[in-house]
């Protein structure tokens, strides 16, 4: 069974209110032929638009300008200090005086009050659906809420001592790396045996239960394996020692205690997501794979709404549902989705699992361990499905955790683009353990990686003393080598898979520390701050196929742009994930203001 960067057990028909093609309201699903052929008309339209856009002379005056601070239209281009936008595009960019002239005395004029003003920041690889339903539903037992286990364990006990016995205490985003190693179905029982407790791990993959929800699940001892590869750990005794893995088995608790999700509840769940997501400085989301097709109508019009611009992918098995939107212009362009802040671009595959939990797989073993992990495809079923997306007029984008599955990951995307952009950027989803001479490949043959920059962060000191050595280890996650190879690259925070935030992307990319031991992970692979800058910004726009409308701030793109009350460039490497955000916007519209 293919392993999502996330499980996506959410994803289930069982959980849904009209099943999951209703996930965001009825009309959810393949456009009628009259709904496609407006979107249509409406995207060439809009397309014609944008690319015989005229001058806008001065006399037209502007409907927004910003100044009085430090205004960075792109990292590494001179500084100005006054924006322009009219129309929700950008008319100018430069000096106070330069723009005077653009002021009419419908002009609406913010000061910056000497804040910062960026390109908006863009996350491209985060699963914003699964995300707002988790963080929306569970209650969240993560390491930035309780960093050691005593924390957790007291969290637990008042949960259960205010929650009536026989009801369900569930929490999500535990990490086993961070808060004290797994848990164990002995020690939920201590926290109570007169609730069912369901403990998920922040990798999606695994989960801890007490004896109460083994009852209740109907877990004999004697339990095997389940179809779909869920099973359930056991101690040194033989016993079920209460580890949960893998969906088929973590399904048998789900469906006890996640209640039906209404539309209602499921666009309340996205909306409050997105506007925390503003609130750390995001104007755009990547959702990568975790988007069906059958709910692109209900989520543009949901788009419009939300704090965020947002783009999806869809995965490899449901590429052939992109079919009515074709006309949209489908492939190296991400496509709008006609009068919505929504679009599309890619299709995704994932190739492997974590290297956390020792699914990544490798070429070499994983530290005192016989265990390489293994692919989720071999490599001829990997570049059969990778020449089918080809085949389909869209980009890929692979999953690999492990060297091993870059290696087949490149085979595959070399054999059918031949280094071809024509379909646009491919993309390499983590590339976390991607070896030198990988490196020099996907320069070679024009695909990109998008890096997980918070495993540094975070996770830096496991993978070099516990997952892989530190040899191994200081080439994580290795932006510095795509600098020195010329490779553009992203950073991302998969959420729900890590903390979400762009600043401590960058800063970590700047540092390479590790912030459990505050130790420095690989400082060879550090990059310079606009490097870092770029790969949230101009970059991350090419890689979601947006490169000419957002990301950068030039004449004619969208006035997408996050306001930092700091200048990152004035302040040290390691504060920079501290700088508070002040405002946002997306088309020239505030969505966050704090």
């Amino acid at each position: 069974m293919c392993r999502g960067c996330f499980n996506q057990i959410f994803l289930r028909d069982e959980f849904y209110t009209g099943g999951m093609a209703g996930l965001l309201g009825k009309a959810a699903g393949m456009p009628t032929r009259r709904s496609f052929m407006a979107y249509s008309v409406a995207a060439a339209s809009a397309l014609t638009a944008a690319g015989a856009a005229p001058a806008l002379a001065a006399a037209e005056g502007a409907d927004l300008i910003l100044r009085g601070g430090t205004v960075r239209p792109l990292a590494g281009a001179p500084v100005a200090s006054a924006l322009a936008v009219k129309g929700g595009k950008v008319v100018a960019v430069g000096d106070e005086a330069a723009l005077a002239g653009l002021k009419t005395g419908d002009t609406k004029v913010v000061d910056l009050a000497g804040r910062t003003l960026l390109p908006g920041l863009i996350d491209p690889h985060c699963h914003t659906l699964l995300a707002s339903l988790i963080f929306e539903l569970l209650d969240d037992v993560g390491y930035a809420k309780y960093p050691n286990r005593d924390k957790l364990v007291a969290h637990l006990k008042r949960v259960a001592a205010s929650t009536p016995a026989g009801q369900w205490i569930v929490g999500s985003n535990f990490d086993n790396l961070l808060q004290g190693g797994d848990f164990t179905r002995t020690e939920l029982d201590a926290i109570s045996t007169d609730h069912p407790i369901f403990v998920w791990y922040t990798n999606g993959h695994d989960a801890c239960v007490n004896g109460v929800a083994l009852k209740i699940a109907g877990i004999a001892e004697d339990v095997g394996e389940l179809p779909g590869g869920g099973h359930f750990g056991r101690g040194a005794d033989g016993k079920l020692n209460g580890l949960v893995y893998e969906e088929s088995a973590m399904l048998k608790f789900a469906v006890h205690f996640l209640a039906k999700i209404t539309p209602e509840l499921a666009a309340k769940a996205v909306t409050h997501y997105c506007q925390h997501m503003g609130s750390v400085g995001n104007t755009m989301l990547h959702e990568p794979g975790t988007i069906r097709s059958t709910w692109i109508e209900q989520f543009a019009k949901l788009s419009n709404t939300l704090a965020c611009r947002t783009s999806a992918s869809v995965m490899f098995d449901d590429m052939k549902g992109l079919a009515p939107w074709r006309s949209l212009g489908l492939g190296p362009k991400g496509a709008p989705v006609a009068e919505s802040l929504f679009s599309l671009y890619g299709v995704k595959i994932v190739a492997d699992g974590s290297n956390q939990t020792e699914t990544g797989a490798q070429t070499k073993p994983y530290l005192n361990s016989a265990a390489k992990g293994s692919p989720n495809f071999d490599a001829a079923l990997l570049k059969q499905m990778v020449a089918d997306v080809k085949a389909f007029g869209m980009p890929v984008l692979i999953h690999c955790n492990g060297d091993y599955t870059v290696d087949i990951a490149l085979d595959a995307i070399e054999a059918a683009y031949a280094g071809s952009t024509e379909y646009g950027v491919n993309r390499i989803e983590h590339a976390t353990m991607a070896r030198p001479d990988q490196i020099l490949r996907m320069k070679k043959i024009n695909v990109q990686p998008s890096f997980l920059m918070n495993h540094v962060r975070f996770y830096g000191a496991a993978y070099r003393d516990q997952i892989f050595g530190p040899e191994r280890a200081a080439f994580m996650d290795p932006a510095g080598a795509c600098v020195k190879a010329g490779l553009p690259f992203t950073l991302h925070t998969d959420g729900p898979c890590s903390p979400p935030g762009p600043l401590a992307l960058v800063s970590t990319a700047v540092t390479r520390r590790c912030i459990i031991d505050n130790s420095v992970v690989g400082p060879d692979q550090a990059v310079s701050l606009d490097d870092a800058i770029r790969a949230v910004t101009i970059g991350a726009a090419r890689q979601i196929g947006q490169g000419d409308r957002i990301g950068s701030l030039e004449k004619g793109k969208d006035a997408d742009f996050t306001i930092l009350e700091s200048d990152p460039y004035k302040v040290s490497p390691d504060a920079i994930a501290d700088i508070r955000v002040s405002e946002t916007w997306v088309a020239g519209e505030r969505k966050f203001a704090a």
